[in-house]
């Protein structure tokens, strides 16, 4: 079956190109099952680093694996880029490029407003029971995504909002800030190197929250911050990527430092950088603090669509794709959040999960070093 999506900028329908389909379902076909011990090799971090040095940096690699080829089939736009195309003789120089982000991705003024982290292939959701975009557990477990032990920022965001963005190997590998704010926690999480092809998403496993990631709570209720409560910013390492290197940097790429608890994040920088392949960002946002761009929603629901992810979960799931530092949510007014808090049934009744969100809606956070 093949994988489609919508481009934003031009509403026009895409079908998607998925290197090494078939070979990754032969692979995960009941391996777990089967050869388990394979299987553990198969999405272990030594293999990850295997794959990525054949693909990207063997020479004699690329061209038995063909990513001459698939350069040229990604169309990569090379003028966008700061090095001069000469000098990208590499697949792993040319997924880890750099651009000029600043002409080519600018940034929308509005200071409320949420900005997409990545190029990429995107969906919303929300674990709210009642929304409309409710998606139970479908890509992962929300309590393994962000560590069940890590209860403060699982309460935090229980009935909150989601959104996946998909990297897929032609795209811009740099994570920016999606918001501006202060870091309130950072931490990375073990885990496997399971590829995120769409059609293994769906059928065998929940790679998002099975995979090796790293977790960044950003507390935009702050002076210069985005005023959206809370964000959980989840990068998700894949099959043959074998790090995520942390490079904030105010001034476009030059000044690159690591990510650390009481940091000030402007938004719309670069943040970190995925080493190379494909891979996942994944943002949450605290319970009625954002509400996400209609078009994007609507695109999700688009007839005439061929998505794996609609095939596998059994409603229409059609990804758009966006551009890094391009507007995707707004923040909910502050009135009509207060509207929103008032639905809630008072402290005596109320679950201890929903309890706990609501006491962290609205304010700064302040935490334990």
């Amino acid at each position: 079956m093949q994988h489609q999506y919508v481009d934003r900028e031009t509403g026009t329908i895409h079908t998607e190109r998925l290197y090494g389909d078939w070979l990754l379902n032969v692979l995960y076909a009941g391996a777990w099952e089967r050869m388990p011990t394979l299987y553990r090799l198969l999405t272990s971090a030594r293999t990850s680093r295997l794959l990525g040095f054949a693909n990207y940096d063997f020479l004699l690699g690329a061209k038995l694996l063909g990513n001459k080829r698939f350069l040229r089939a990604c169309r990569i736009n090379l003028e966008e880029c700061l090095e001069r195309p000469e000098l990208l003789d590499t697949a792993r120089k040319v997924f880890e490029r750099k651009i000029r982000y600043w002409k080519c991705r600018p940034l929308p003024d509005d200071r409320r407003l949420v900005v997409s982290p990545a190029d990429a292939r995107m969906l919303v959701g929300s674990f709210h029971e009642t929304s409309s975009l409710f998606l139970k557990e479908k890509f992962f477990d929300y309590e393994e995504l962000l560590d069940c032990n890590k209860q403060i920022w699982v309460n935090a965001f229980a009935d909150g909002d989601f959104a996946i963005f998909r990297l897929t190997l032609d795209k811009y590998h740099y994570n920016h800030t999606p918001v501006a704010g202060i870091v309130s926690d950072f931490y990375e999480i073990p885990g496997r190197y399971h590829s995120c092809n769409p059609g293994l998403v769906v059928t065998t496993v929940t790679p998002y929250s099975k995979n090796k990631r790293v977790v960044t709570i950003i507390d935009t209720d702050v002076p210069g911050g985005s005023q959206v409560g809370l964000v959980a910013m989840v990068e998700v390492v894949a099959l043959m990527i074998g790090d995520i290197v942390q490079c904030y940097s105010e001034e476009r790429y030059d000044t690159p430092h690591p990510v650390s608890r009481g940091m000030f994040l402007q938004k719309g920088f670069p943040k970190s950088l995925y080493r190379p392949g494909s891979s996942t960002t994944v943002l949450i946002f605290q319970s009625g603090r954002v509400q996400f761009a209609d078009d994007l929603v609507r695109n999700m629901h688009r007839p005439g669509v061929q998505s794996r992810f609609s095939w596998g979960f059994g409603r229409p799931l059609v990804e758009t794709q966006v551009t890094v530092r391009s507007g995707i949510a707004t923040a909910v007014p502050q009135r009509a959040l207060a509207r929103f808090k008032q639905v809630y049934t008072g402290i005596a009744t109320a679950t201890p999960r929903r309890l706990a969100a609501r006491l962290w809606q609205g304010g700064g956070v302040s935490y334990d070093k």
